[in-house]
C-alpha cells in the first residue's frame, strides 16, 4: 500500500462519524498567547469571563441530542416508508434517498458560508432547526393524513404491482418535507460542534480541557442516538405506526428548539469572522491576474518578493512557503503599486498572503484522495436501500413472537465499529508501531487505502450471499434465510466506515490549516453526497440497461426476479478500479509541512524569498 512521502510530523488524533451524519475533531491544536478574541481581550481586562463553559452545555448537548434523535429517527427506516406506505418501486424510493441524501450533505457547505460570513452560529442553528422542525411535521402528515398518501395495499397486490402510487401533491408534499429538512441540516451540521467549542476559552488549561471533554460527551451522545433511532424508533415506525414513529422525532426536534432558545442568555455568542470562501477566490483570481509573471526555479525571486505578514485574528500557525502548485504562488509576488504605504495590499484581489497562498494549496492537493471516497463511499449507501430490499425478503424472527425491523440491521455495522476500534487503538496499533515506526500504526493514507478494499469486499460478500439468497428463495418458496446471512456484508461495511471515514477525517485534519479544519468536515459530507449522486446513477443505468427484450431488469421490484448480486458485482469492479486510482494518488501525495505556531507578532510588513520546501 503506498503511504505518499514519510511523514514528519506526528499524527493529530482524532474521533470518528458514524454513518452519514457528522464528523468531530478529538483534541484542539496548542495555541498562541495571541489568538484570544477581541471580545475575550476585552473582558479579561475588566477581570471577566463571558459565560458560557459547562453552564451552556445541557442546553447545547441537550438540544444536539434531540435534534440528532429527531432526525434519524425520522429517516432511519426511510426505504420501508417509501416502499410499503407510498408504494414507490425500491429504484424510485432509492433514487428519492440517494438525491436528497446528497442534497443534504451539500448543504453544509452553504450554512458554514453563511454561518462565518454573515449570521453567526447560534442564530443558523436557531433557524435551521425551525426549518428543521417544519419538515419533520410535514413529514410526518404525509404518514398521518390519508389524503397525503396513497390508500392501503397488501404485501401480495404490492409484489404484484398492483398498487396505487402516489398522486403528484402527495410525492410533492413529501419532497417539500425532505426540502425544509436539507435546510436544516445544511445550518445545524457545521456550526453545531463549533458552537460547543465556543462556550470554552481556549486560551486557559480549564478551558482546552472543556474542549476535550465536551467532545468526549457529544460522541457518547451520538452513539447512544444512532442505536435508539435504529431500534426503538423504526420498531415503532415498524409494529406500531408510521405517524406515531414520525410524530416522537417531531416533538423532540421541537424541544431541541426550547432547550437551545432557553440557554441563549447563557451562551458565549462568538461573532462571524468572515468566510475563507473569499480568500480562495483572491487567490485564484490574483494568480490569474499575474500569470505572465516568471516564477523562479529553485529560490530567490525574478520579479518581486512574496508578500508574507504575521497572521493575526484567530490564526494559530503559519504555513512555509513551498514548491507544490506553483502557479497559485504568483497571486504572492509584490510588483510595483501593490502596497500601501503601512505595507498592506491596495487590493486583496491583485495581492494576497503567502499564508493564503499555501492554505489553498492544502485544499486543492487533497481533493484526488477525497474524489476516491465517493466512490468507496457507494458501499455504504446500500446499506439504507438495497440492503433493506434483501432484509425485507428474509426471516427476521428473534423467537416465535418478535421479528427485527428491516431497517434495524444496520446497527450490526454499528457495532462493528464500536467494537473494533478500541481493539485497534489498544492493540493493534502498538503492534504495527513496532514494525513501522510510525505513531499512528499505519499512515493515514494507508489507513484510507484499508477501507477502500473493505468497501470492495463488502460488495463481493453482498453479492454472493444475495446470489445464495435468491437460489434459497427461488427453489423453496414458502421459506425464508435468517437475516444472519446479512452479517457479514454489514459486519465488511463496519470496517470500512472505521477505516476510511476515521482515516479521511484524520487526513483533513493534519493537513488542513487550523482553522480551516471545518472545511475537511464539509468534504467529508460533500464526499458522501457524491456517493448517493454516483450510486444513483448508476442505479438508473442499470435500471434501463439491463431491462431489455422483456426481461425484468436487474433491480426490478421484485428481488427474486431481479439480479441484485449482479449490481452489486458491478459496484465491486467500480471499487477495483478506484483502489487503483487511490494507489496512484497516494503515491505521489507529499505531506503537508510542519505549522510554524505563532508565538509573537513580528513587524507587519515582512517579505521573504520562497524556501525550497518541498515537503
Amino acid at each position: 500500500m503506498a503511504d505518499g512521502t514519510k511523514e514528519k510530523q506526528n499524527q493529530p488524533r482524532s474521533s470518528f462519524c458514524l454513518h452519514v451524519t457528522e464528523c468531530f475533531q478529538d483534541g484542539s491544536p496548542k495555541l498562541s498567547r495571541k489568538s484570544s478574541s477581541p471580545d475575550n481581550l476585552e473582558d479579561e481586562k475588566h477581570g471577566q469571563r463571558k459565560p458560557g463553559g459547562w453552564k451552556a452545555m445541557p442546553y447545547i448537548l441537550g438540544n444536539d441530542t434531540f435534534e440528532r434523535l429527531a432526525t434519524f429517527g425520522l429517516l432511519a427506516n426511510f426505504m420501508v416508508y417509501l416502499t410499503r406506505m407510498l408504494h414507490l418501486d425500491q429504484v424510485s424510493a432509492s433514487n428519492i434517498i440517494n438525491v436528497w441524501s446528497g442534497f443534504t450533505n451539500f448543504a453544509p457547505l452553504v450554512g458554514a458560508f453563511i454561518s462565518d460570513a454573515y449570521a453567526g452560529r447560534f442564530r443558523t442553528i436557531a433557524f435551521a432547526s425551525f426549518s428543521s422542525l417544519l419538515g419533520m411535521a410535514t413529514v410526518t402528515l404525509t404518514a398521518w393524513l390519508p389524503q397525503l398518501h396513497p390508500p392501503p395495499c397488501s404485501a401480495q397486490q404490492q409484489t404484484l404491482g398492483q398498487c396505487t402510487g402516489p398522486t403528484r401533491a402527495q410525492l410533492g408534499a413529501l419532497l417539500l418535507g425532505l426540502g425544509f429538512l436539507s435546510i436544516g441540516s445544511g445550518g445545524i451540521r457545521p456550526c453545531s460542534i463549533p458552537f460547543g467549542v465556543d462556550q470554552f476559552d481556549p486560551t486557559t488549561e480549564e478551558g482546552q480541557k472543556g474542549v476535550k471533554s465536551f467532545f468526549n460527551w457529544y460522541y457518547a451522545t451520538f452513539t447512544v442516538v444512532l442505536l435508539i433511532t435504529q431500534t426503538v424508533v423504526v420498531y415503532i415506525q415498524d409494529k406500531v405506526s408510521w405517524s406515531v414513529g414520525f410524530g416522537i422525532p417531531t416533538l423532540l426536534m421541537a424541544c431541541s428548539i426550547v432547550l437551545l432558545l432557553v440557554g441563549s442568555r447563557v451562551y458565549v455568542h462568538a461573532k462571524p469572522q468572515g468566510s475563507m470562501f473569499s480568500s480562495i477566490a483572491q487567490v485564484l483570481v490574483a494568480a490569474h491576474k499575474k500569470r505572465h509573471i516568471k516564477l523562479p526555479e529553485e529560490a530567490g525571486m525574478v520579479d518581486g518578493k512574496f508578500y508574507d505578514p504575521p497572521i493575526k485574528g484567530f490564526f494559530l500557525s503559519k504555513l512555509p512557503p513551498t514548491n507544490q502548485l506553483r502557479f497559485l504562488s504568483k497571486a504572492a509576488v509584490i510588483l510595483d503599486n501593490d502596497l500601501k504605504p503601512d505595507g498592506s495590499p491596495i487590493d486583496n484581489w491583485r495581492l494576497c498572503s503567502v499564508q493564503q497562498v499555501e492554505e489553498l494549496k492544502c485544499v486543492i492537493k487533497t481533493i484526488p484522495v477525497w474524489a476516491s471516497a465517493i466512490v468507496s463511499f457507494t458501499s455504504m449507501t446500500q446499506q439504507g436501500t438495497f440492503t433493506v430490499s434483501q432484509a425485507l425478503k428474509m426471516d427476521r424472527h428473534l423467537g416465535p413472537h418478535f421479528e427485527i425491523p428491516a431497517g434495524s440491521l444496520s446497527v450490526i455495522s454499528f457495532l462493528t465499529i464500536g467494537l473494533w476500534l478500541p481493539a485497534y487503538d489498544r492493540l493493534l496499533v502498538p503492534a504495527l508501531r513496532k514494525f513501522t515506526k510510525h505513531e499512528g500504526g499505519i499512515t493515514v493514507l494507508q489507513r484510507c487505502g484499508t477501507g477502500i478494499i473493505f468497501s470492495v469486499l463488502s460488495m463481493v460478500a453482498a453479492g454472493l450471499i444475495e446470489r445464495e439468497r435468491r437460489s434459497f428463495a427461488l427453489l423453496h418458496p414458502n421459506e425464508h434465510l435468517s437475516f444472519a446471512w446479512l452479517a457479514p456484508q454489514l459486519v465488511l461495511m463496519g470496517f470500512c466506515e472505521a477505516f476510511n471515514i476515521i482515516g479521511l477525517l484524520e487526513f483533513f485534519n493534519r493537513e488542513f490549516p487550523d482553522h480551516m479544519r471545518s472545511v475537511g468536515n464539509a468534504l467529508l459530507s460533500c464526499a458522501f453526497a457524491g456517493s448517493s449522486y454516483l450510486s444513483s446513477l448508476v442505479v438508473n443505468i442499470v435500471h434501463h440497461v439491463t431491462g431489455r427484450n422483456k426481461r425484468p431488469d436487474w433491480l426490478t421490484n421484485d428481488i427474486n426476479a431481479g439480479r441484485l448480486d449482479y449490481f452489486y458485482f458491478l459496484l465491486a469492479g467500480i471499487g477495483v478500479l478506484n483502489f487503483f486510482y487511490f494507489v496512484y494518488c497516494a503515491q505521489r501525495y507529499h505531506y503537508k509541512a510542519k505549522n510554524v505556531y505563532v508565538i509573537e507578532e513580528k513587524p507587519y510588513a515582512n517579505q521573504v524569498e520562497l524556501a525550497s520546501n518541498d515537503a
